[in-house]
């Protein structure tokens, strides 16, 4: 006999909320800090009333300083403690970025394994919202480049509580990048109380034989669209949604590519140096010689992110996409 499962209807931001109160309770030593995050909730209110109900010294308003508090937290992780940063936006990381790669990320080999660093960094990122410099960067491929730091990137308010909880729980830092556009976007059924997904699945959210699209955060509803006009026209996509970005489900990308012969990948970040080159060596490296075409790329551009309306020329769509399938279904 099978349980039914109660669930509520959640945005991805909502999720995140929820699934931070749920490790609130679950754990004693679950503690959050940032900016702005206890009496205001956050700038997105992802911490909305958690410190109303746990308290201030679970819930940390901290200063400006990212070196600072980031620091901070490794330090509480070594001790015991599990702590959840939150960065306001991924490109106010960067003066945390020495703490990250120098100390959060190599404590375990440093120490033979004596000690690792249980620690969640959550960053929203992305362009699409009219924010202003600096709030709109997609540098996730900074963080991967790095072993000891795990890198995940949900899309779906189900997939963001699930790997929120599994994040906190891991014994390494995980950098949790969370897409903007997406956190009000849509609302799906999410269960209550702890459930989580594991780290490193990638998922399936089209079947296909003509073509595999690989996208992750954001790009992810993009993709989904682009593969329902191709269906229109008789193209019939495999649609992965990567969720984890380090490490990557190779398995799943290799079985896909392997079954359609034509790939596409979309990206926000810049086109040089992103993950998609690393996913293409992973296609060389496991399927070469089932390729029928090359690999397309679909991604931002090697400019600052353009202000305001100006995002929209930037950004893939849809269409930037479908151009892509069409490419490589016709080469």
């Amino acid at each position: 006999m099978t349980t039914a499962v109660n669930t509520k209807t959640l945005t991805l931001v909502q999720a995140v909320n929820d699934a931070l109160r749920t490790m609130l309770h679950e754990r004693e030593d679950v503690i959050l800090l940032g900016e702005d995050i206890g009496q205001n909730g956050g700038v997105f209110r992802a911490t909305d009333g958690l410190q109303a109900e746990f308290g201030e010294e679970r819930v940390i308003d901290t200063p400006l300083s990212e070196a600072g508090f980031t620091g901070a937290a490794i330090g509480m992780a070594v001790n015991g403690f599990r702590p959840v940063v939150e960065i306001q936006f991924l490109g106010f990381i960067y003066p945390a970025y020495e703490q990250i790669m120098t100390h959060a990320a190599r404590i375990r080999s440093r120490t033979k394994g004596h000690f690792t660093v249980p620690m969640v960094i959550r960053a929203p990122y992305g362009a699409g919202v009219r924010a202003p410099e600096i709030h709109s960067d997609s540098t996730e491929a900074l963080f991967i480049h790095m072993p000891g730091i795990k890198v995940v990137c949900p899309s779906t308010p189900y997939d963001a509580k699930g790997l929120l909880i599994a994040a906190i729980e891991d014994p390494d830092p995980v950098l949790f990048l969370e897409p903007m556009r997406c956190y009000r976007a849509f609302r799906e059924e999410v269960p209550e109380g702890k459930y989580t997904i594991e780290i490193g699945k990638g998922k399936k959210l089209r079947e296909g034989d003509d073509v595999t699209v690989i996208a992750w955060g954001a790009m992810v509803p993009v993709a989904v669209k682009a593969a329902e006009e191709a269906e229109k026209k008789g193209i019939h996509a495999d649609v992965i949604d990567l969720r984890t970005l380090y490490p990557l489900d190779k398995d799943m990308i290799a079985e896909s590519v392997q079954k359609t012969g034509r790939t596409v990948i979309v990206q926000e970040a810049h086109a040089t140096g992103g993950l998609a080159n690393d996913i293409i060596a992973i296609i060389n490296d496991t399927s070469f010689l089932y390729q029928k075409a090359p690999v397309e790329r679909v991604s931002g551009f090697d400019t600052p992110v353009p202000f305001f309306a100006y995002e929209d020329d930037y950004l893939p769509t849809p269409e930037r996409v479908l151009r892509a399938i069409d490419k490589v279904i016709q080469f």
